[in-house]
């Protein structure tokens, strides 16, 4: 077993208990040297006392309120514990401190008035309620401000745990979508090009393998995302051949802005299936990656109709919720369009300051 080392720093406790309390007294060890005329060494042994009596009093609290955990209480009920406690606090800094001034007389004096000092109700209760008073709210104020944190953390946790669990669940659903999609453009190559059908599946094995390195990522670079784009569109072009085109606008400024993996890839591959492939003489698919004011403006443009229904596919409506779990709402992604057989898909990113 592994040694245990002992740890002899003072706990923050403890550290205001004895700094709190020594310098109130220190009020306490001026009246006595001015006004009362002790000596140095009867004022110094005073002033331990009085940190003493302090300490100890609120320390007895602590204990009590610990073992019975007055701090799990509500608002309604601590006060119905803490009024009361802050009395009997008071009275007994009053006796006792009581009994010290009598003791005090009655050894230096040799006076017979112990008890009658010892039972006098003076200003010393005022102060022992002014100060208990300050010392327990403080308390439970600090406890329950550690409380709120520690609720708000656990709280935050939570939350991480639960966006990034429903992430997963999101990228599970488009990572079969795309391998489907796939699957499908290779059994299509099989028996008319094998050779083509050979290279499909090389392009797939390769996009398949990048798609589970970033799985671990929430975000990836737009370099690496045009990557995955660019063997997506390799392996699609060996089924539409001189159908399709692709034209590329990026800004290079961006290449390491980090975007969700897979999310140009998805535009595309929506615009290749259901737009290229319902044109006769198939068409161009343009990708724009591009800087706009305080967002990277990302568009995919491919010819065809939006259908009139709102129906949209997994993919798309995985992305949306991706975009609206990562980015609470600063992302925005719309398809509309801007003209007869035109579509374009964007997706607005804000660049983080």
């Amino acid at each position: 077993m592994p040694n245990k080392t002992t740890n002899t720093r003072l706990s923050l406790y403890w550290k205001c208990q004895f700094i709190g309390w020594g310098l109130v007294s220190l009020l306490w060890l001026y009246i006595a040297l001015v006004r009362d005329q002790f000596t140095i060494t009867q004022a110094l042994i005073n002033y331990i006392l009085d940190v003493a009596i302090c300490i100890g009093l609120t320390h007895t609290y602590r204990l009590v309120a610990l073992r019975s955990n007055w701090n799990q209480l509500g608002i309604k009920k601590l006060i119905r514990k803490v009024v009361p406690s802050i009395l009997i606090l008071a009275v007994l800094f009053m006796l006792i401190m009581n009994l010290k001034t009598s003791v005090y007389i009655y050894l230096i004096n040799d006076s017979n008035t112990f008890s009658i000092n010892l039972l006098v109700w003076n200003p010393v209760l005022i102060t022992g309620l002014r100060h208990m008073s300050i010392w327990v709210l403080a308390y439970h104020a600090y406890h329950f401000y550690i409380k709120e944190v520690h609720t708000a953390k656990t709280n935050a946790q939570l939350s991480v745990i639960a966006k990034q669990s429903q992430l997963d669940n999101l990228a599970a659903q488009l990572n079969p979508h795309f391998l489907f999609n796939s699957l499908n453009s290779i059994k299509a190559l099989v028996f008319e090009n094998p050779k083509s059908a050979r290279r499909a599946i090389d392009l797939l094995s390769d996009l398949l393998r990048s798609s589970l390195y970033e799985k671990e990522h929430t975000t990836i670079s737009i370099a690496e995302e045009m990557a995955l784009v660019k063997d997506y569109v390799e392996l699609e072009k060996l089924r539409f051949e001189e159908r399709l085109n692709i034209t590329f606008d990026i800004d290079h400024t961006l290449e390491n802005f980090k975007i969700p993996p897979l999310s140009i890839q998805l535009l595309v591959e929506n615009a290749i299936k259901h737009g290229i492939d319902k044109q006769l003489e198939g068409g161009t698919v343009e990708i724009s990656v591009q800087k706009k004011n305080d967002h990277v403006v990302i568009s995919v443009k491919n010819p065809g109709n939006l259908s009139k229904g709102k129906h949209k596919g997994v993919g798309l409506k995985n992305l949306n919720e991706r975009l609206l779990l990562q980015y609470e709402g600063r992302a925005e992604f719309k398809v509309d369009t801007p003209s007869e057989n035109r579509v374009v898909a964007t997706l607005m990113i804000p660049i983080e300051k």
